[in-house]
């Protein structure tokens, strides 16, 4: 079970998603170190929704699908709107004042409106966590765990934009558009479900 586990928790958490596409770009244009604050927003909040989901699994279960359908729009909208503005970006030297989504709070509170990992954070607590630990420490242990696999995933893109960073400044609206068309298909496909 803890291999199916791990196995489940790394394919969500390296594979495209909105919070790997947004640390790519935001390292890509900003750089690696800035990019951290963003990755380990992303990192903390994902640890407050698995233990969330640890803690309040059955009542989470009882009430997101009434509030699925609610979430799912706010999070598309938001990820239109990341990508309108990741299209329309044109390159410019980080002075601090086009990088206000590159932020600890903005990659933390993704998270809250990022469905995806909300019902990553359900499945994987009701599957594999829950039907054999139950204590207080296993818990905080299994959420700490899998938050550090997600802020892996996150990292791994962020270091993927900052290494490439040549390459993509040479192709730079191409590289906009495309990383902006994989955020419109991550909003279409949490709206549409």
């Amino acid at each position: 079970m803890i291999v199916s586990l791990f196995l489940y928790a790394f394919v969500a958490s390296f594979t495209p998603g909105p919070n790997n596409i947004m640390a790519m770009t935001f390292a890509n244009q900003f750089g690696l170190r800035k990019t951290m604050r963003f990755c380990l927003g992303v990192g903390t909040g994902f640890f407050v929704i698995i233990l969330l989901c640890c803690y309040f699994n059955i009542l989470l279960i009882n009430f997101i699908p009434k509030i699925e359908s609610i979430m799912a729009v706010i999070g598309g909208v938001y990820m239109f709107y990341l990508a309108f503005k990741i299209i329309r970006s044109k390159h410019q030297e980080s002075d601090g004042s086009g990088d206000k989504h590159n932020s600890f709070i903005a990659g933390m509170l993704l998270q809250f409106i990022n469905p995806k990992g909300i019902l990553y954070g359900i499945t994987v607590t009701s599957t594999f966590i829950l039907t054999s630990h139950s204590s207080y420490f296993s818990l905080l242990s299994y959420s700490i765990v899998l938050a550090f696999i997600g802020f892996m995933g996150t990292f791994s893109w962020c270091l993927c934009g900052s290494l490439f960073k040549k390459m993509i400044s040479k192709y730079r609206s191409q590289f906009n558009i495309l990383m902006g068309l994989l955020l419109v298909y991550c909003g279409v496909s949490i709206v549409i479900g």
